[in-house]
């Protein structure tokens, strides 16, 4: 009885994860020196709370080129998109990840975005 008692309390205390953002699609377009990116993301956005706050352009090796912060969450328009502009990529890139943060602490799949040279 008494470690049934412990485990429910254990559970009670522990936070519930919900799901984490997932990127639906992503463009990246060159525009003047830079690409300009569009992203797409779903989440169960619950309010200041719980929402999504930001994604990032993330290079091969996973080191930030960009981040875009979300300043509200989301609640009523899913999936929504956003974009970055001006994003300085480095010569000879083909190819980048685009990953989507909670304000929780969960976090996308990294997406792939290749490219055109």
């Amino acid at each position: 009885m008494l470690r049934s008692l412990l485990t429910l309390t254990i559970l009670a205390a522990t936070p519930l994860r919900a799901d984490p953002p997932m990127i639906e699609g992503a463009t990246a377009e060159r525009s003047g020196m830079g690409w300009r990116f569009e992203v797409t993301v779903r989440h169960a956005d619950e309010g200041w709370g719980h929402y999504v706050d930001g994604w990032a352009i993330l290079d091969e090796t996973g080191k930030k080129i960009a981040y875009r912060k979300l300043h509200h969450p989301h609640v009523n328009e899913q999936p929504f998109t956003r974009s970055l502009p001006s994003v300085m990529v480095p010569d000879g890139t083909r190819k980048i990840y685009i990953q989507a943060f909670c304000s929780t602490g969960g976090k996308s799949e990294k997406f792939k975005v290749k490219l055109k040279p």
